[in-house]
């Protein structure tokens, strides 16, 4: 089945939405339900603006991966929470938003939007590998630059960036990214690693901002570019710029695979068609009913009937 495939990092969504819905929003008993609703009106304005004929709802198995850390051991490590042997560390989640990931799980379980996650990988890894498999145009749904990467034109992929809600999307393409940055989507992952990245613990060149990178992209092409650059004394770098280069490499060595997101997770087989009606009426009105989703799923789905 071809036809435009819509992927939701829905761990970013439902961030969003916690910190977007105000948390008086809760179910019967009194438990804050505001990322729940949220993520349902979020995915109900999705797909009433934008029309998937698939939708895969992209998961954390492992926020962290290890084999990520074993490259660059500051990779996220601000953000965890608590460290586990032999299983992914805990991340710093707000303690009224961790309760309602098992939720929002069973929900869209519920009504049979497809969910994926795959051990040892981040969200951003699955729909990579989906996006590299795709046989037709595909809407990545992130509040995550990162993604950027897999923006590409000749492919019809882009980025659905939100800006207010889900209901102002910045709507990223290569012409968007080229103005901005001065890359393709191709070109991105390395104007991210050359630049670095606090929120992800990726340390960058250090003196290389965003302007540097982009003009050192554009001047040799591609990261391998640049790495050739410093060993040719033709090549048209600053004696600043060539030092900070060299005194870079052993990360310049590891950053790529840390930064761009893997195309080839075992991704499950699993149907990715936007249903129609609920996979499980019955788990559904009662999760409904116990968790106090009124108005938010009934809207999402009276949308998906449509």
């Amino acid at each position: 089945m071809t036809g435009r495939l819509m992927l939701l990092d829905t761990a970013s969504l439902y961030f969003r939405a916690y910190f977007g819905v105000p948390d008086s929003v809760r179910a019967p008993d009194g438990t804050p339900v505001n990322a729940v609703r949220g993520l349902l009106d979020f995915i109900d304005r999705l797909v009433k603006d934008h029309r998937p004929d698939k939708l895969v709802a992209c998961m954390d198995a492992d926020w962290r991966p290890q084999w990520r850390v074993d490259l660059i051991p500051s990779y996220k490590a601000h953000r965890v929470a608590e460290e586990h042997q032999g299983a992914p560390d805990a991340e710093e989640v707000p303690d009224t938003l961790s309760p309602q990931v098992p939720v929002i799980e069973e929900v869209l379980d519920a009504l049979g939007i497809a969910r994926v996650g795959v051990a040892g990988y981040e969200a951003d890894d699955v729909i990579g590998t989906f996006t590299a498999r795709a046989d037709g145009p595909v809407d990545i749904v992130t509040g995550d630059r990162d993604l950027y990467q897999l923006v590409d034109d000749a492919r019809d992929i882009r980025v659905l960036y939100p800006l207010k809600g889900v209901g102002t999307l910045q709507l990223t393409d290569e012409a968007w990214l080229r103005a901005k940055y001065g890359v393709d989507g191709r070109g991105y992952a390395d104007l991210a690693l050359l630049r670095g990245d606090p929120s992800d613990g990726l340390p960058g060149v250090p003196g290389v901002g965003e302007k540097t990178a982009a003009k050192l992209l554009a001047e040799f092409g591609d990261l391998a570019g640049i790495v050739a650059a410093v060993d040719d004394p033709k090549a048209k770098l600053t004696p600043t710029q060539r030092k900070r280069l060299t005194e870079a490499a052993p990360y310049l060595a590891v950053a790529p695979k840390v930064v761009r997101v893997a195309d080839d997770v075992p991704l499950p087989a699993v149907d990715t068609a936007l249903p129609h009606t609920p996979r499980d009426p019955a788990a559904l009105d009662a999760l409904a009913a116990r968790w106090g989703l009124g108005g938010s799923l009934q809207r999402l789905l009276t949308t998906l009937e449509a």
